[in-house]
């Protein structure tokens, strides 16, 4: 059985270490030996310092090979500082993004391939020999494209200094004003130019079952869905496509994916969001008591939605699953 996923950071991540523990379970040959491609946003990179950083690639790197943070999800287990507190010593910006020690050698190796003339694809691969997340991860796109944000206009007295009118990068956005300044619009930089990575396509092509998991859908799913080809792949496939709604009751499980829906006009609901992948889901999966959509061919099911711990986590991915493999069985019938 091949799998492929699209995923983010935090959320993205810990779902797929749930579905890689839901098929090591499974009495199903066919689960056990499953094959899983996971697709990477990587419009949330940034260079600092002189180095090229990953969030999302490295965040499901490190949970699916065992080094990440477990309390804050993100970054390595166990993490020191020094250096990020020697380069605030030396007056040397942005000091809101903390590259921890541990983290750092990732960023350096990663970077170091880059200039010797490596493709993204190249240096995740490298990296990923030592960590072994259990997965084919590979970027969306070997192009650079970055995440920009158009700030409103705000008191700075409320904002921690910040009066906004200007562009940063997303990073800034969410790590150094925690999304709290209003968002006037979120544009992956350099996507509409971007083609995908290799094996992207042809993850997609050749998959039984596609997964959207409950990753951020404006900056994350939706990004990697801007890259020319992806969605288009994606519609024209045969095998059924289940998401997982990152909604809960109107607000987000995780992170702050309201501030980016209020951005595009989208309300914070699991209706709404399925209507951002509108002619690509089969299969969505919602929370008890959230609205379900009422869109023509699609197959919605209740599922508690909270990734609280590793059962529950394995318990959703086999969900998902699942409700993608019926979808295939009724399409076979049909």
């Amino acid at each position: 059985m091949r799998i492929t996923a699209l995923a983010g950071g935090v959320g993205g991540a810990r779902f797929l270490r749930g579905l890689l523990a839901h098929l090591r379970a499974s009495d199903d040959p066919a689960r056990r030996d499953a094959r899983v491609t996971v697709i990477s946003n990587t419009a949330d990179d940034i260079t600092l310092h002189g180095l090229r950083v990953s969030p999302d690639l490295d965040s499901v790197m490190y949970t699916l090979g065992g080094g990440i943070d477990e309390v804050r999800g993100w970054g390595r287990s166990e993490e020191t500082s020094g250096v990020a507190d020697e380069l605030a010593a030396y007056g040397q910006s942005p000091t809101w993004f903390t590259l921890g020690d541990k983290d750092l050698a990732t960023h350096v190796v990663r970077s170091r391939l880059l200039a010797e003339g490596r493709t993204l694809s190249e240096a995740t691969a490298v990296l990923c020999e030592r960590w072994r997340p259990g997965v084919r991860l590979l970027p969306m796109t070997d192009d650079v494209v970055e995440t920009h944000v158009d700030l409103a206009p705000v008191d700075p007295a409320q904002h921690h200094g910040e009066a906004g009118g200007r562009r940063v990068h997303f990073q800034e956005w969410w790590v150094r004003l925690h999304a709290a300044v209003p968002a006037l619009a979120i544009e992956p930089v350099g996507a509409a130019a971007a083609t995908p990575a290799p094996g992207v396509l042809a993850a997609l092509r050749e998959a039984d079952v596609v997964i959207l998991p409950p990753s951020n859908p404006v900056v994350s799913i939706g990004t990697i869905l801007r890259v020319p080809g992806i969605r288009e792949e994606l519609r024209a496939r045969s095998a059924p496509v289940v998401g997982v709604s990152p909604v809960i009751a109107g607000a987000p499980v995780r992170g702050m994916a309201d501030a980016c829906l209020t951005a595009i006009g989208v309300p914070t609901t699991a209706a709404a969001v399925a209507g951002l992948y509108d002619g690509l889901l089969d299969g969505w999966l919602v929370a008890e008591g959230d609205e379900v959509p009422a869109t023509p061919g699609l197959t919605v099911r209740s599922r508690p939605l909270l990734m609280s711990d590793p059962q529950a986590t394995a318990d959703l991915a086999g969900a998902a699953l699942d409700l993608a493999l019926e979808l295939v069985r009724t399409d076979r019938a049909a």
